[in-house]
Formats: structure tokens, C-alpha cells, sequence
């Protein structure tokens, strides 16, 4: 139990510093991870449990950089994609969703490495909404849209961080109603994301240091890193 606390802790710390410092990345290096210590029902609840609460937490201090109208967007498209996740989190097999999904990022990711640029649309922002909402109540993991579509267009680093940690407030907390109404959930859920929330803080502390030192450059490269680690993550957890 302590050597599982120990490796929490380390997940934990790392995947909240991302978040805090870019804006992603909780889910997308946290829950590959989690998934090693947790069964998957539960290491996707405790990631969604443990975003809620980091996105809470920072909430207050970037609300002024957020765009409201790309969040509006975005959530008025997340619906569909949420209510759809949520069946394949209850019935299907996750295998083919995870290597389609795993194929598509590393795909547009070598694309957008190459300069390849989106044009942003109404639809387009709907679409990122959607899409995010899938994953989320699927694989517990909505980063990747929303970075393929940002990075694409070009958004600033502020405003992208601010938005999504926005926007992933209402699709976790959603996302966690839907997964308890329907699939339940159980004591070591909530235990293990209470022990992990010191953990949460420091990460945050350590996050805002960082974000102050990124540069737009730094910022693309580390969006390139993480989408490239989460497409070959998903490849390989579908096999």
C-alpha cells in the first residue's frame, strides 16, 4: 500500500505540474499511469476525481484570460460526445476506440510538426467540444482534441491554457455524475483521491513557477511531446 502511495504521489505531482503549467496533460501522462496501480474503472474516476479538483482550484485565478465565447462553444458541443462516451465506458470493448484514436493523434500530430495549419470555424469548435466530451467519459483522457485543434489555429499559450481548464471543469464533472449514475463507484475511488490531493497542491505551486518561464516555442514543443506520448500510449494500450 505505501509503495503504491509513493508511486500516487509521483503521478500525481508530475501530471498536475503539466496541467497547471500548459493548461493539459493531467489526464493525458496521469492516467496511462494510474492505469498501472488501478483497476481501469477506477484509475479513470480517481483521474477525473483529481482533475475536477485541480481545475477547481485554479479556476479563480485565470478566469479573466478565458475566451468565453470558444468555452460557450465548446460545451454546447460536448453533449453528444459525452452521452456517447458514456456507453462505451459501460459497454464496449475500449480496445478499438483507444488504437483508432491513438492512430488519428500521431497522424496530426506529425502534421502539425510539419506546419500544418487549421483555419478556425464555429463548427470546428463544436466538433473539438464533442470529440473532447467523447473521450472523457470513454477513456477518462479529452485532451487530445482540443490540443490538435489549438495547436492547429494557433491559439495563445494563455488563453488555450485557461479555456480548456475551463472547459474540462464542466466535462469532468459531468463526465463523474454520468460514470456514478450509471456505473457506480466504490471507497478506495475516493480514499485514493483524498491521499493524493497534497500531492494536487504541490504540483499546482510547482505548475504556475514554470508557466511563467514558457515561451510560445517551448510551449508548441512540449504539445508535440505530450500528443506524440499519448498517441503511441493509446496504440499500445488497445493491443
Amino acid at each position: 500500500m505505501n509503495e503504491e502511495l509513493l508511486i500516487l504521489f509521483l503521478i500525481v505531482i508530475i501530471a498536475s505540474s503539466l496541467q497547471t503549467s500548459t493548461g493539459y496533460g493531467f489526464s493525458i501522462v496521469g492516467t496511462p499511469f494510474l492505469l498501472m496501480v488501478f483497476p481501469f474503472h477506477e484509475a479513470i474516476q480517481i483521474n477525473i476525481i483529481l482533475s475536477i479538483c485541480l481545475s477547481s482550484v485554479m479556476i479563480y485565478n485565470i478566469r479573466k484570460e478565458i475566451d468565453l465565447e470558444l468555452l460557450k462553444k465548446l460545451i454546447y458541443g460536448s453533449p453528444i460526445g459525452l452521452f456517447a462516451g458514456i456507453l462505451i465506458y459501460l459497454y464496449m470493448d475500449t480496445g478499438f476506440i483507444k488504437l483508432s484514436v491513438g492512430i488519428i493523434v500521431l497522424i496530426l500530430t506529425i502534421l502539425l510538426i510539419s506546419n500544418f495549419t487549421l483555419k478556425r470555424t464555429g463548427l470546428k469548435d463544436y466538433t473539438a467540444g464533442g470529440l473532447s466530451g467523447l473521450l472523457t467519459t470513454s477513456i477518462g483522457v479529452p485532451g487530445p482534441p482540443l490540443l490538435l485543434y489549438f495547436s492547429g489555429v494557433r491559439i495563445d499559450k494563455t488563453i488555450l491554457r485557461s479555456t480548456t481548464l475551463a472547459f474540462y471543469l464542466f466535462a469532468y464533472t459531468v463526465s463523474l455524475i454520468m460514470q456514478i449514475t450509471f456505473g457506480g463507484t466504490n471507497t478506495e475511488i475516493w480514499l485514493s483521491s483524498a491521499l493524493a490531493l497534497p500531492a494536487l497542491f504541490l504540483g499546482v505551486v510547482i505548475g504556475q513557477l514554470v508557466f511563467k518561464k514558457i515561451t510560445q516555442k517551448v510551449f508548441l514543443n512540449i504539445t508535440y511531446i505530450i500528443l506524440i506520448f499519448t498517441g503511441i500510449y493509446l496504440v499500445i494500450t488497445s493491443i
